[in-house]
């Protein structure tokens, strides 16, 4: 199993860099057929979680990966899950 990482706590206050690591990472796990991208928002206010929530349910997104889940025991954590067979016969 595949899995790439970002850590955005270098950017999070940096909205363009934010959309653009966010673009390119899924973009690279969909290039790659990675299985899992691991998204670290860190704890904080909430804030860039719930920013990078909002980006995964834009439409043109969404479409790029199967499902994503946050972590229920490390707050500071999305996992994007691809499955590349199922995201092939779209």
């Amino acid at each position: 199993m595949s899995c790439l990482k970002l850590d955005l706590h270098d950017i999070f206050n940096k909205g363009k860099e934010i959309d653009k690591a966010l673009n390119d990472i899924i973009q690279q796990a969909v290039n790659k057929k990675i299985d899992i991208v691991e998204i670290i928002p860190g704890k904080g206010t909430g804030q860039l979680k719930k920013k990078v929530i909002r980006f995964l349910n834009e439409p043109n997104i969404k479409n790029c990966y199967s499902r994503y889940k946050t972590d229920n025991i490390n707050f500071g954590k999305i996992y994007v899950y691809f499955n590349h067979k199922k995201l092939e016969k779209k």
